[in-house]
């Protein structure tokens, strides 16, 4: 009865931790610092283990029992280490230890009636599978099945009992094969929680029974206890680790870099579209809508600066003039482009280049100059958005001359883009020298 209900007892264990696998499974994060197909230098591949439980001749699938029919719970111990190959395999070296006994009541005269066997040391080595770390759907799971199969070699020493009297065997060292199957549970990074069932085929002497007289001996070791990861604690632990969950992480991250940029391009894409506003001309009288203090003028008039149409001259008198640009004309036109600047990628005039400009304006008010700006630009960037920008700044510091009094009808603004180059567009200085807007008097 004792062994039925131990029996029924261990599957409804067993079953219970299958079922929470089935329906506990979450994802947790075991991938901070590693890259796809990152070399196992990323992770913390060497833990330690160490287990308590209990020891008997007994196990829960019923097969290899010896005659024993009054079953001992003994106190067992191991302790392990283990090197994690790959995220679903590590090798791990065990020692276990404790004692098994057991009492057979209805023996027959002149056999073993009582057993009792001590194993002071063992040292085996697994080869360990972790089934969650190639689950691709709960690929970081928290629960995490393992089976394991390994040799070894176990010392041991058996007392027995015949017919009332007790004899103790000389220490023994064998063979033995150890498999264990269980469920590791990740509570920390780097720490888990092991719960196992370990069964231990031995040789024949291990129970005292002669040879023959039972099949191999059998003893199984129900254990719990811990597995800490060694090592650096910011890097993950391997045996906890999913390439999937890698993979599905740095997805993650580039989605979100690739969001942030659309979004940019978005913000940048209105910027520019209240820029070109700002230059259109709807009333073509020359004066851009921002600086247009009298829109819709009608086709053909002529306006001033601020695009209002000028006073009408009663008595046509023809004048012929003649244009002379002096030399300190010049030097007022050469000062401006030199500190002419625009902000980064934009038609947008820095507010240190006003006061050179103001002088331009004023040079056209006084001499009645004709001026024609020619942007430029370098090579960056698409030869679409080149001829738009160039074509935007020439566009800016016109209006921003009308806009100090300048006469609209008398300045031309042209863009070229990069197709008229000074200078080399292969280095830095190069393409600064490109980047200009051309001012000609005349």
């Amino acid at each position: 009865m004792k062994t039925n209900y131990l029996k029924k007892a261990s599957l409804f264990a067993v079953a219970g931790l299958i079922t929470s696998t089935a329906f506990a499974q979450q994802n947790t994060t075991t991938v901070e610092g590693t890259t796809p197909l990152g070399s196992s230098s990323e992770y913390r591949t060497w833990s330690i283990g160490v287990n308590a439980g209990l020891l008997n001749q007994s196990n829960i699938f019923g097969f290899n029992r010896a005659g024993f029919d009054k079953l001992d719970h003994n106190v067992g111990y191991s302790a392990y280490i283990k090197k994690q190959i790959s995220p679903s395999f590590g090798i791990k070296a065990q020692y276990l230890g404790g004692k098994v006994s057991g009492t057979n009541e209805n023996a027959a005269a002149g056999t073993v009636s009582a057993f009792e066997t001590k194993m002071p040391w063992s040292a085996a080595l697994s080869g360990e599978f972790t089934l969650a770390n190639t689950n691709w759907r709960f690929f970081n799971s928290i629960i995490k099945p393992y089976a394991s199969i390994g040799l070894g070699a176990l010392n041991f020493e058996t007392t027995t009992t015949v017919d009332g009297t007790a004899s103790t065997a000389d220490s023994q060292t064998k063979l033995y094969v150890p498999i264990d199957a269980g469920f590791k549970f990740a509570v920390a990074k780097g720490i888990n929680i092991d719960l196992g069932y370990q069964l231990n085929w031995a040789n024949q002497d291990f129970d005292g029974v002669p040879a023959g007289q039972y099949k191999n001996d059998l003893f199984s070791y129900a254990h719990a206890g811990l597995e800490i990861a060694l090592g650096d604690g910011s890097k993950p632990y391997l045996g906890n680790s999913n390439p999937v969950g890698t993979l599905v992480k740095k997805y993650d991250e580039l989605k979100a870099e690739r969001d942030a940029l659309v979004a940019s391009n978005e913000a940048l894409k209105s910027e520019l579209a209240g820029i070109s506003s700002d230059l259109n001309d709807d009333d073509g009288d020359g004066v851009a809508n921002k600086f247009d203090k009298c829109p819709n003028t009608p086709a053909g008039v002529k306006v001033d600066g601020a695009g209002c149409p000028l006073p009408e001259i009663k008595h046509e008198t023809k004048v012929v003039e003649k244009i002379v640009v002096s030399e300190e004309d010049k030097k007022v036109v050469d000062e401006a482009i030199k500190n002419l600047e625009f902000d980064l990628g934009k038609a947008t005039i820095r507010s240190t280049s006003y006061e050179s400009l103001n002088r331009v304006a004023a040079l056209l008010i006084e001499k009645n100059f004709s001026l024609k700006l020619a942007g430029h630009t370098d090579n960056t960037g698409s030869m679409q958005t080149n001829l738009r920008l160039s074509k935007e700044r020439a566009e800016s510091v016109k209006s921003y001359l009308v806009s100090k009094g300048a006469n609209a009808s008398r300045i031309e603004a042209t863009g070229y883009g990069p197709n008229q180059p000074i200078a080399t567009n292969k280095t830095a200085e190069g393409r600064q020298q490109n980047r200009r807007v051309e001012f000609t008097l005349y």
